[in-house]
C-alpha cells in the first residue's frame, strides 16, 4: 500500500465508486460478500488498492494545503514543479491560532509585530504526491486556497509598500 487506507467513515462516502471499482474488476455483489468471509485477505487487499486510487486522485487535483497548529499556519499552493509556502507564525504565547478566538486575535493583528510571515519554496522528490501526502499525514488539509490567496496578495501589497 503507498498511502493509506481509507477511513470506515470515508469507504462509507466512496460506497458507489468502491462498487464502481469493484465491477471495473467484474466483481460482483454477490462474489465481493463471498470474498469477504472465505477470503479476508483479498477483501483488504482490493480496499488497499482503492485507497490507493482514491488518494491518487485526490493529490493529483490538490492545488493547495493548510496546516494550523497553536502558533503557526502553513499555507502551502502545489504548483507542478514545486510547493510554495506561506508561514504565519504568532509570538505571542497566549494566542492559539486553532481557536476561533486565537484566529480572530490574528484577523485584526495581522501587522502586530508578534506576526511574522515567511515565504519559501521547495521542489519535489520523485513522488510528488508522496510529498503532498505527507504534510496530510502530518495534519495539512486539502482546500480551495482561499487563505493562501488573500495572504498571497497581502504579502505582495506590503512588499510594494
Amino acid at each position: 500500500m503507498k498511502y493509506r487506507r481509507l477511513t470506515k467513515e470515508q469507504l462509507e462516502e466512496l460506497h458507489q465508486e468502491f462498487i464502481n471499482f469493484l465491477a471495473t474488476q467484474s466483481i460482483t455483489a454477490q462474489e465481493w460478500e463471498e470474498i469477504k468471509t472465505e477470503q479476508p485477505a483479498v477483501a483488504e487487499e482490493e480496499i488497499d488498492i482503492f485507497s490507493d486510487l482514491v488518494w491518487e486522485g485526490a493529490l493529483n487535483k490538490a492545488q493547495f494545503l493548510e496546516h494550523f497548529s497553536k502558533d503557526q499556519i502553513h499555507l502551502f499552493e502545489l504548483r507542478d514543479t514545486d510547493m510554495q509556502l506561506i508561514a504565519i507564525k504568532v509570538n505571542t504565547p497566549d494566542i492559539n491560532l486553532t481557536s476561533k478566538e486565537g484566529y480572530d486575535w490574528l484577523k485584526n493583528n495581522l501587522l502586530n509585530d508578534d506576526v511574522v510571515f515567511y515565504n519559501a519554496s521547495k521542489d519535489y522528490s520523485e513522488e510528488p504526491n508522496m510529498d503532498k501526502f505527507e504534510l496530510i499525514l502530518k495534519g495539512a488539509n486539502i482546500t480551495k486556497g482561499d487563505l493562501y490567496k488573500y495572504f498571497e496578495n497581502l504579502t505582495k501589497q506590503q512588499a510594494q509598500n
